[in-house]
């Protein structure tokens, strides 16, 4: 069968420091839009690609993480929502919806199957696969219902809560009626925090150079009050802060939870772990998801407090996604019901095509998006 033009995005080099959005660039090969014969691959189309912290770790040379470091002059992988082109596995046809991991590319051959998930559920937007439904709902579900063992009236405590991953502990935390405070970045993501509203709000952007990445940022720290009360409407937190403007943490800490936190969820570490260990309460529990501020760090932060963890008998334990999974079942039990009822709402941060892709990624460690990170890369 004759190939056609496939568009990639190629990493260039590992990465040391804060990534630049010329780490990587995008070329165009060809690929054949058939399975190989014999193979048990699956060809697909993408059609959205996911954008997560822990793709930083991947640009690194890092030996033995739980998953492989990108390759220099290969296409970058990660989480995404493809359309099924052809199929050398009987568990997938042409034509099936599927999320899970797929390359940074228009056509990709995928031959880790066992990765991929049959989308059943086409009565919500597929980007949700992306996020909601997808690999961060999961880190959230797992990291809040199974690591932090949660009871009704507890306070909860979720940094970065405005991302992919925060928004929705957050709300997991208020349906069980616990008592639950976020920490943002900036303004604009505190007020999508703070207030009970009931409209829906996503941004998108086109970008096609950094000068227009730039200006379409400053343009969101400028958005009217009518599109900060959109933001504000969506997740229900009891109160959120903007811990830039904090100039103790502690004390911040201190005020939102008088009498401790029962549970931490932690997508930041470093100086904001170290904040919170003291502020814990006897038998807390903290779900370590992430440390975001150390990603870019060649020297990581220490942390000087976990003596805490000892006097308070604290549980802190790290876990990762995959080891949940088997868990999507029940997730998706609980999760789509409060979805289709108004309870649980979702931001996504939405970058129309291929080439908005290292823009978007690269932006997640500068705090511009607002919620879910998503690149469009075909809307069929």
């Amino acid at each position: 069968m004759a190939e056609v033009s496939n568009k990639q995005v190629i990493l260039k080099d590992y990465v040391s420091g804060f990534p630049k959005e010329s780490d990587m660039i995008t070329k165009t090969s060809t690929i054949s839009l058939k399975v190989p014969e014999g193979s048990k691959a699956v060809l697909v189309k993408n059609l959205y690609l996911s954008c997560d912290p822990y793709m930083r770790n991947r640009m690194k040379n890092i030996q033995g993480s739980y998953v492989e470091s990108f390759t220099p002059g290969s296409r970058i992988t990660g989480y995404g929502v493809a359309k099924v082109l052809d199929s050398g596995d009987p568990n997938f046809k042409k034509g099936d919806l599927v999320w899970g991991g797929t390359g940074w590319e228009e056509y990709s051959l995928i031959t880790a199957t066992d990765q991929l998930f049959k989308i059943q559920h086409t009565d919500v937007p597929l980007s949700y696969y992306t996020g909601l439904l997808g690999m961060p709902g999961m880190t959230a579900y797992a990291g809040f219902y199974e690591v932090c063992s949660p009871k009704k009236g507890e306070t909860v405590y979720v940094s970065a809560a405005s991302g992919a991953v925060g928004q929705l502990v957050g709300q997991f935390a208020k349906l069980l009626g616990c008592y639950v405070v976020g920490s943002a970045g900036s303004k604009e993501k505190v007020s999508a925090l703070r207030i009970v509203l009931y409209a829906i709000c996503s941004s998108s952007y086109k970008s096609n150079s950094s000068w227009l990445n730039y200006l379409i940022s400053v343009f969101a720290i400028s958005l009217s009050s009518h599109k900060v009360d959109l933001l504000k409407n969506k997740f229900r937190f009891d109160e959120a802060f903007n811990y830039k403007e904090e100039k103790d943490l502690d004390a911040a800490l201190k005020r939102y939870f008088p009498n401790g936190i029962d549970i931490y969820f932690e997508n930041v570490g470093g100086k904001m772990l170290d904040a919170v260990l003291p502020n814990m309460r006897l038998h807390g529990r903290i779900a370590v998801c992430g440390m975001i501020s150390q990603y870019n760090l060649e020297d990581p932060e220490g942390v000087h407090n976990l003596f805490c963890l000892i006097m308070k008998r604290v549980r802190m334990e790290g876990f990762v996604v995959v080891d949940y999974y088997h868990l999507y079942p029940k997730f998706l039990e609980l999760v789509l019901p409060q979805i289709k009822g108004g309870k649980i709402v979702y931001v996504e941060d939405m970058a129309e095509g291929l080439e908005s892709a290292p823009a978007a990624l690269v932006g997640l460690f500068s705090g511009r998006n607002v919620g879910k990170q998503v690149v469009v890369v075909s809307r069929e």
